[in-house]
């Protein structure tokens, strides 16, 4: 069980984890060694995440997720597939820690009346500044 916050946990047979060669420079080592992760996680399929959870969860991930709702993160950063395994995890982790918070919900308010005065004063200002730049003749039409 890979334990992500107080009251939600994965089961790691709900991760499938493919290992895939490395793109880039390295040499050898990325020509005959598979060490890049391909971590894919079902969020559609995971009983274990709540339906608000799950919906955020997608629009935070935004295009790494499918269209059948599959989470695709890939890690290629280190050159052990160990390495690889635990950073594409950690992230997965931290994706749904940030999906699990509540957002906080938006208080409507009003300006102040000292802002609202702030705002004309400043309208006044820019017209009085508009009009000086006129000729002097155009006021007189």
């Amino acid at each position: 069980m890979i334990q992500v916050t107080p009251y939600i946990s994965i089961d790691e047979d709900e991760v499938e984890l493919d290992f895939i060669r490395s793109s880039g420079p390295g040499g050898q080592n990325v020509n005959k060694v598979s060490t890049a992760v391909q971590l894919k996680f079902d969020i559609a399929g995971s009983p274990n995440l709540s339906p608000k959870v799950r919906e955020r969860l997608i629009k935070l991930a935004g295009s790494k997720v499918t269209k059948e709702n599959v989470l695709i993160i890939e890690a290629s950063g280190f050159r052990s597939q160990e390495k690889n395994r635990k950073d594409a995890t950690t992230r997965l982790i931290e994706l749904i820690r940030e999906a699990a918070k509540e957002p906080k919900s938006r208080r409507k308010t009003k300006p102040t009346l000292k802002s609202k005065r702030k705002r004309l004063e400043s309208k006044k200002r820019q017209g009085e500044i508009k009009k000086m730049r006129r000729p002097p003749n155009a006021s007189e039409e």
